[in-house]
């Protein structure tokens, strides 16, 4: 049997001995595997069979990046799918254990709808189902195309003024025959029912730091979680943000910078994107483009997660179609340490995390009446 320097084994070897490596804590000694050769695997792989280290701690290493041909990394998929049902699960639980002592407990949720989009009306049918599945109120306001600005403000004043609806979202965008100022509408949301957290309040507080007092955007929020879920540590790691729109590129690089990570945010006019991008330990990608970042600009290891959502042609699809996200999937995930699939990757989490969000304020709703 060959054996080599322990500087090669320890990092395997501490990794194996960490009682929660199965739950992907402290994962980053496995980014010493990309440091070895083919021949530095054979050989470790030949002291692992040797000892009894592999029979009781092979289980630790289901979960994690698997490795083929002795040095090819596949990315390990962060599934918002699973994660999410988790989270509505929890959440579930949640409310029947609230509603022992507060049976009258009931998180409502307002959604309005201004026109009658039909990729609005998907969102919104699996906004209102999720919600009836952990015992929330949705109710879904749908306002014609002829709405105007302030038809549209008054109804979500009405919403304000409502103690049954403890979340308020306008489902963007609006499709009005009338010119509709988002803002305006977003900003008229009181900031403790702003459960999309996109009222200014609640975007300044968050850029602030003050986590603790802010509704967070469910995108964002979604993707932080998934992240975590990774188990890489995320303070004193390169975080790379591309997209700095107000819905999910900007809250996102806020969120990553209070949780100390070091933020750079990519945009249409960032020099030389692929070598910025290829810094990033964690990676989070919201512009719009299909498979716009490709397998060469990822760093080896690094966390991916695509928040895009596009649909391109493929004959090969009944549909005639197929959704992909903004990072070249088959070639990151070769690359990666984690990556998030479209779809469910990101939409799922999303939705989770409106539902928090609800149950959360009216959560905070019922320790001010008491």
């Amino acid at each position: 049997m060959v054996f080599f320097s322990w500087s090669h084994i320890l990092p395997w070897s501490v990794a194996l001995h960490k009682p929660f490596i199965a739950d992907r804590k402290e994962a980053d000694h496995i980014h010493m595997c990309k440091l070895f050769d083919s021949s530095h695997l054979s050989n470790m792989i030949c002291w692992f069979t040797s000892s009894n280290l592999l029979s009781q701690k092979i289980k630790a290493f289901q979960h994690l990046p698997t490795y083929r041909d002795f040095g090819t990394m596949s990315a390990a998929t962060l599934s918002g799918k699973e994660v999410s049902a988790e989270i509505r699960s929890t959440l579930k639980e949640e409310i029947e254990k609230i509603n022992e002592t507060n049976p009258k407990f009931l998180p409502g949720l307002a959604i309005v709808q201004v026109g009658d989009r039909e990729d609005s009306n998907v969102y919104i049918k699996m906004k209102v189902k999720n919600s009836g599945e952990i015992g929330m109120n949705a109710q879904h306001i749908k306002l014609p195309k002829s709405t105007t600005q302030n038809e549209v403000v008054e109804t979500v004043i009405k919403l304000n003024n409502d103690p049954t609806v403890h979340g308020i979202i306008v489902q963007l965008p609006m499709e009005s025959e009338h010119e509709i100022d988002a803002h305006v509408v977003t900003n008229t949301i009181s900031p403790a029912k702003d459960v999309d957290g996109l009222h200014i309040q609640n975007a300044g507080k968050l850029a602030l730091g003050d986590l603790n007092d802010c509704i967070v955007p469910c995108t964002p929020r979604g993707c932080l979680e998934l992240i975590k879920r990774s188990g890489v540590s995320i303070a004193g790691k390169t975080a790379v943000v591309l997209g700095r729109s107000k819905i999910v590129g900007a809250p996102m690089s806020n969120l990553l910078l209070w949780n100390h990570a070091t933020v750079t945010v990519c945009h249409s006019k960032t020099v030389d994107l692929p070598s910025v991008v290829k810094t990033a330990d964690i990676l989070v990608v919201a512009i719009g483009k299909p498979e716009f970042v490709k397998g060469d600009w990822i760093k080896p290891g690094a966390v991916v997660i695509d928040c895009g959502i596009n649909s391109i042609p493929d004959e090969t699809k009944k549909s005639g179609k197929r959704l992909v996200g903004d990072v070249d999937y088959q070639a990151a995930k070769e690359v990666a340490g984690w990556i998030t699939p479209v779809p469910g990757g990101v939409g799922p989490m999303t939705v989770a995390m409106l539902l928090q969000n609800t149950v959360e304020s009216a959560k905070n709703n019922l320790k001010q009446a008491v």
